[in-house]
């Protein structure tokens, strides 16, 4: 669902009212002055201007725009600052960081919560107030989740502030709204609203590390030592001890997209291909194919089997 004009958030909705309001604005004034503009071309011509031209001159070219102006002006300040403020209510923090051509989310750790961060995803409990704090890394990018609330943009060396709650239950589609490169277009996410208890539950299994390791010579277990000799770890991130001989190992990259629970998001490539696990290994080799100039080297040369056996390992990544 993407469509700022079927809201499913107060703030959302804030912003198609606005959007009507506006429109009927704009409707009048220009319904009135076509209005003006034909009687001019239709009248009897006469070179004496009538007390009532006059008024209608004056009434309908100056006074009616200025008043409507000034009340669509005030009218939109108001919900701007409504919007700009958020709820008196303690927010949920988001924070998000965006790269060409992917989206970086983390819920930060606070009181039982523990930290959780994955790519391309948003999960928000319901009702409840969401405050989503911006940045980019490279250029300028702009967050829009358009059934929930409006845009806003992530400039690199700033940091900005969302603020939103969604109101209904459902899967939303978010895109960055600032043209920022060639995949700009590819740069999707998904955002879930869903009960609260369901949120819970969620950001306790994403918070998890990674499960242990892959039995010893099944494709997964190949598939695990190809990622490491391949230096998949030098950008992605897998939480937790995975080789079972200690805290040592760890596969800790952290310029691509965190896969610690990769195996569990509905797409690859910020929404370019359904996740799979031939997705996957597709991904793995023609990524440059299917989403070109992003920051993952070209793996075209890896035999398909090697490929394969990654992706049999990160499916294993719940």
């Amino acid at each position: 669902m993407q469509s700022a004009l079927d809201p499913r958030g107060p703030v959302a909705a804030d912003i198609a009212t606005l959007w009507w309001v506006l429109l009927a604005g704009a409707t009048l004034i220009y319904a009135l002055t076509m209005g003006l503009l034909l009687y001019a071309v239709f009248r009897r011509h006469d070179r004496r201007i009538h007390l009532r031209e006059g008024l209608l001159i004056v009434g309908g070219g100056l006074v009616f725009p200025t008043v409507t102006l000034i009340a669509l002006l005030i009218y939109a300040t108001d919900i701007g600052r409504r919007i700009v403020a958020g709820s008196d209510r303690p927010a949920l923090q988001i924070e998000v960081t965006a790269h060409q051509w992917w989206w970086e989310v983390h819920y930060p750790g606070y009181e039982d919560d523990l930290p959780v961060t994955t790519a391309n995803e948003l999960y928000l409990p319901l009702d409840v107030p969401v405050e989503v704090t911006l940045r980019s890394d490279d250029v300028i990018h702009s967050f829009w989740i358009p059934a929930l609330g409006g845009k806003l943009d992530a400039i690199p060396g700033r940091v900005s502030v969302l603020r939103f709650t969604a109101g209904e239950p459902g899967v939303y589609r978010g895109q960055c709204a600032e043209f920022c490169g060639a995949q700009h277009a590819r740069m999707a996410f998904q955002v879930v609203a869903q009960s609260p208890l369901e949120f819970a539950g969620w950001r306790r299994a994403r918070s998890l590390d990674a499960p242990s390791p892959p039995r010893e010579g099944s494709p997964a277990s190949n598939g695990r030592q190809a990622f490491i000799d391949h230096d998949c770890a030098e950008c992605h991130r897998v939480r937790g001890a995975i080789a079972g001989s200690g805290e040592g190992d760890r596969l800790t990259g952290l310029r691509g997209p965190d896969l610690t629970h990769v195996a569990a998001r509905s797409a690859l490539g910020a929404r370019t291909l359904p996740y799979s696990r031939e997705n996957v290994a597709r991904w793995i080799r023609h990524n440059q194919q299917l989403k070109p100039g992003n920051r993952m080297p070209d793996f075209s040369e890896l035999p398909e089997e090697t490929a394969r056996s990654i992706a049999d390992f990160l499916d294993t990544l719940q």
